[in-house]
């Protein structure tokens, strides 16, 4: 679903799933995973309801957080918590879901790591290390 789309394509993926699952229309698998994470980001709602939203701009130096990659993230810690990849990743939500008691807590503590974990690997031009990654997540 996400082989060779841009990013505003991409970007419009969620609008159009939350504006389905907020008709009561029938979701796609993926659509429903997006749902779920934009329910839980609420704060999000108003910047996928505006026709805009696909287009807009959030960098660093503007000073705002990219809700897309938010939400990327969170459904990137849920598949690798679902499919226990990297191995462990999934008793680390557990763990840390218990100790703060919100699965939806823990998910933000582990998306901080994921995404310093994509930033050395893009800055270095290789594949993530899993391991380091893995070691971050367990010092949580």
């Amino acid at each position: 679903m996400f082989a060779g789309q841009n990013r505003e394509q991409l970007r419009r993926m969620y609008c159009d799933a939350w504006r389905k699952y907020r008709a009561g229309a029938p979701l796609e698998p993926l659509e429903a995973q997006i749902a779920a994470v934009i329910a839980e980001h609420t704060e999000y709602v108003p910047l996928l309801e505006s026709p805009d939203a696909p287009a807009q701009e959030f960098t660093p130096e503007g000073g705002r957080e990219n809700p897309f990659l938010h939400m990327g993230l969170h459904l990137a810690v849920r598949e690798q918590v679902a499919t226990d990849r990297p191995a462990g990743i999934a008793r680390i939500h557990e763990m840390l879901s218990e100790r703060l008691a919100d699965p939806h807590a823990a998910e933000h503590a582990m998306i901080e790591r994921l995404a310093e974990a994509l930033w050395e690997a893009q800055r270095a031009g290789r594949m993530p290390d899993e391991q380091r990654y893995l070691e971050r997540l367990r010092m949580l």
